[in-house]
């Protein structure tokens, strides 16, 4: 039986739950401490595996201090979209990424580490292009 593919409003709802936890520097165990669930339900909540019931999502905003509403505010971009920064900012270390960046004022090391960034970015999906065309080579002469 295929896994269910997570609702984009549990995934949106998750996704900003994971987001204001790490910036509030809780982790996981952290927020299922306080609100009496397990750290890997917390894990499916924020990975919109799981809906978060009523009672639940209450919990998990007093724990991070704000409104309920908040974690349904849409941005302008839809839930799944894939330039949505909460979308972005769930992947892992991205948030400590901005923080270190945003600690950082000099524009000419701030653009430096843009440039590395996106450098290692490119030459990764360069890499991974390069291995797909090999996979694709192999699998064709294979069938031939």
């Amino acid at each position: 039986m295929p896994g269910r593919k997570p609702d984009p409003l549990d995934a949106m709802v998750g996704a900003k739950i994971r987001v204001i936890r790490v910036s509030r520097g809780l982790s996981q165990s952290d927020l299922a401490d306080q609100i009496g669930i397990t750290f890997q339900q917390v894990q499916k909540y924020e990975k919109g595996a799981n809906r978060v019931g009523a009672s639940r999502l209450s919990q998990i905003a007093t724990v991070l201090g704000i409104s309920v509403g908040e974690l349904f505010e849409q941005s302008r971009q839809r839930p799944g979209d894939s330039d949505s920064p909460f979308k972005l900012l769930v992947e892992p270390g991205a948030v400590r990424v901005l923080k270190a960046y945003v600690q950082t004022t000099d524009p000419r090391l701030r653009r430096a580490i843009v440039n590395l960034i996106e450098g290692i970015a490119s030459r990764s999906a360069s890499r991974r292009g390069a291995r797909l065309g090999e996979e694709r080579r192999r699998t064709s002469l294979a069938r031939n």
